[in-house]
């Protein structure tokens, strides 16, 4: 399953630096792990069950940055994402 712009474009803004965000997005429940500047790198994107983690799809960003400018950007689907 490739992401969609949508959820690009939550996935695109900055968050609270190295913390675990949650959050829902239409029949999806998100849960994502944010680097020490704030940018989302890894996902969780499914339902969530009664113990909290999240059945689904797991992702992870693969990011490369020099001197400012970025080289790549781009989330690889790493498989299913269990409770």
């Amino acid at each position: 399953m490739k992401l969609k712009d949508p959820i690009l474009n939550v996935l695109g803004k900055q968050y609270e630096p190295s913390s675990l965000i949650e959050t829902k997005f239409g029949r999806y429940d998100l849960a994502f792990r944010t680097d020490h500047e704030g940018r989302p790198i890894l996902l969780f994107i499914g339902k969530k069950a009664e113990n909290g983690k999240i059945a689904g799809e797991r992702y992870a960003r693969r990011l490369k940055i020099e001197g400012g400018k970025t080289l790549k950007d781009h989330w690889e689907h790493k498989g299913k994402a269990s409770s």
